[in-house]
């Protein structure tokens, strides 16, 4: 292999964010046909766009988060006053500048059998938790420490990041690993 093919390639592992985040777990009180979807969303948290899909079966699902970059549409400059993340208390510190777009979790039941969300489709917001804790997964365009009141404390690295965030007396957060098992409940 010549050198200047090889250092391209190099370059693309360098530049690489490790493995795909994976969510997997249990879905209780789902009907026939649903899905659970991740979706990108407004700073407020309404969704935006479908980023990420899969099928409950057996009450059970498994989905794998891409690791390309969120739409523009869905992404916002991250700042102290525009911070409505889980457990997040003011004051809030931002280390550095950064885009950041936030992915939430839906159930939808796919009428269509099309394989994802069309409109008319009724979703319901589904955060997965473990334990007492509660899932959050957002995307930062480069390395920022987020900090907040209570204890809070954030540590996030370019591309997608996960967390497991407990709000008790203080609030706990922890690195959210592929391997740990979430629950999502319909509400009814």
């Amino acid at each position: 292999m010549k050198p200047s093919h090889s250092l391209p390639v190099l370059l693309a592992l360098a530049a690489g964010h490790g493995a795909a985040l994976t969510v997997a777990g249990t879905a209780d009180g789902v009907g026939p046909d649903t899905r659970i979807g991740g979706f990108v969303v407004t700073p407020y948290g309404q969704p935006l766009q479908e980023f990420v899909s899969v099928p409950v079966q057996n009450g059970r699902f498994q989905l794998q988060v891409p690791e390309t970059v969120p739409p523009a549409r869905a992404q916002v400059s991250l700042t102290p006053q525009n911070i409505s993340w889980p457990g997040v208390i003011d004051p809030v510190t931002v280390s550095t500048p950064v885009q950041a777009a936030e992915l939430k979790f839906f159930a939808y039941r796919d009428q269509n059998a099309n394989g994802h969300y069309d409109d008319g489709e009724t979703m319901r917001e589904v955060p997965p938790s473990a334990g007492n804790a509660t899932l959050f997964v957002t995307w930062v365009s480069g390395d920022v420490l987020v900090t907040a009141n209570r204890g809070y404390q954030a540590s996030l690295k370019r591309g997608w990041n996960a967390f497991l965030i407990d709000v008790g007396r203080g609030v706990t957060v922890r690195a959210f690993t592929g391997d740990q098992p979430v629950t999502i409940r319909m509400r009814r």
